[in-house]
């Protein structure tokens, strides 16, 4: 046990009704029973989910060793059938030697010197959709950055916007990833994979538009040959990976990744920019803030990913965004032979969860944890936060793949939109609806104030001298 790391003192936490257990508190409020957990038991709380046994962390210390420790005494857990369905065997579902060939194909295809490819994309996608409303018109946040985000992934994977079929295509994967988080909240997580629910039949029909479009593309760069290995997109990336042994990925593989990619890609970022305009709408002096750095950093011009770095406002507006409202808001591992936390043997079999809803939260590790301040992320803030207390893209191993690029993509849309307009929302506050994603109870529509920028001036090295 690492000396930083503090005991795991083990608490039994609320009883639950066999053979349920605690699964229809949990399912009724997911995040209001997880608070509770951490607030009237402790930081190591036993539980049941249905039969499983189950252990909640809320340490930073504990869920780092957690997470760290994934691969080698903990494991994926299998969270539904419908999971399955669209990810397939993916590399976030798949497991020992067959996960560690699979990251090793995928990871390069979005390493940071692969997003700097995509930037570019991403600011053309935002512009291009967000000069479509009308100064004073009333939009569906929601839906216009699923719209933005869409786009970007589709051109980014794809290599084009696949005309009509975008439409058809994101209205699938809208469904197949409700039918997903509906099922981790119900009975539905432990019904046999031969029970067909009308949820799972209507999941299928989704996950039949997404595969026929899908397998049509990689067949058809399998056809181009060499040709489609030069194709400076993720599926040209994924179909020229090689392993050590020089294998590729097989057409299923191929299939499983660029869906993950595809989902994960989507519906993350648009998520986490839908709460960001929510806040924004609710801070005037954060947007203000943020307008008075656009002006500065890009001087009317669009942004590209060599203004990333300067735009740290920006940034802290994501970074805090996704501390508030995390997409991802739940991450379940299971203890493997050996598992330890704090010391402390963790029973094989058990579910070990951590929430970033709850860490995030944490009066102990943020001040004022209800609060929307971007300035705790400045790099001279005196509040430090502790190692691994933000964690929306989790961490060890298993981080996720796509990081980099969510946090790029966020933070230039949220700047290629902000510099063309205003989105005003009504003071009501909209809770959090919590199924695979955190999504907003209600949707949000905001009226569009269009903003009068500043005359573009010449980006340095584009035709600009000195």
């Amino acid at each position: 046990m690492p000396v930083s790391t503090p005991p795991l003192r083990l608490v039994r936490g609320p009883r639950g009704l066999p053979p349920l257990g605690d699964l229809p508190a949990f399912g009724r409020d997911p995040l209001g029973f997880l608070a509770r957990l951490r607030d009237d038991y402790g930081d190591a709380v036993t539980w049941s989910l249905g039969p499983r046994r189950s252990l909640f962390v809320s340490r930073p210390e504990h869920i780092m060793e957690m997470l760290a420790g994934r691969e080698d005494t903990y494991e994926i857990l299998e969270i539904g059938w419908s999971f399955q369905q669209i990810t397939g065997n993916s590399v976030i579902r798949s497991k020992g030697d067959d996960w560690r060939r699979k990251r090793s194909l995928v990871q390069p295809t979005v390493r940071p010197r692969q997003v700097r490819t995509y930037a570019d994309t991403m600011v053309e996608c935002a512009g291009a959709e967000a000069d479509r409303w009308r100064d004073g018109e009333r939009i569906d946040i929601q839906k216009e950055m699923a719209r933005i985000t869409q786009r970007v992934v589709v051109r980014t994977l794809f290599g084009n916007d696949l005309g009509e079929q975008t439409a058809a295509l994101g209205e699938a994967m809208d469904l197949a990833t409700r039918a997903v988080g509906e099922e981790l909240r119900s009975i539905g997580l432990f019904l046999p994979a031969w029970v067909r629910t009308p949820s799972r039949r209507r999941l299928l029909g989704a996950v039949r538009t997404i595969d026929a479009e899908v397998h049509r593309l990689i067949e058809a760069r399998v056809a181009a040959g060499g040709a489609a290995e030069e194709r400076d997109d993720l599926l040209g990336r994924l179909l020229a990976a090689r392993d050590e042994q020089g294998r590729p990925l097989t057409p299923k593989e191929v299939r499983d990744e660029a869906v993950t990619l595809w989902a994960a890609g989507h519906e993350t970022t648009s998520t986490a920019l839908t709460w960001a305009w929510y806040l924004l709408a609710r801070a005037p002096e954060v947007r203000a803030r943020l307008e008075a750095e656009l002006e500065r950093v890009l001087a009317g011009r669009p942004p590209t990913i060599d203004d990333y770095d300067d735009l740290v406002w920006t940034r802290q507006i994501v970074k805090e965004t996704m501390r508030l409202y995390p997409p991802v808001w739940l991450i379940p591992a299971v203890a493997r032979e050996g598992a330890t936390l704090g010391g402390t043997r963790i029973r094989v079999g058990t579910i070990v969860w951590c929430s970033q809803w709850t860490t995030h939260r944490d009066p102990r590790w943020f001040r004022e944890p209800e609060r929307f301040r971007p300035e705790r992320w400045d790099s001279d803030a005196p509040d430090a936060v502790p190692d691994h207390a933000w964690f929306p893209f989790g961490g060890g191993q298993r981080t996720c793949l796509g990081a980099r690029f969510a946090q790029v993509e966020a933070a230039l849309i949220l700047a290629a939109v902000a510099q063309r307009c205003r989105l005003d929302l009504p003071g009501t506050e909209v809770p959090p609806y919590p199924v695979l994603l955190l999504q907003p109870a209600t949707p949000l529509r905001a009226t569009v104030r269009h903003r009068t920028r500043p005359e573009a001036k010449p980006h340095p090295g584009f035709g600009e001298v000195g």
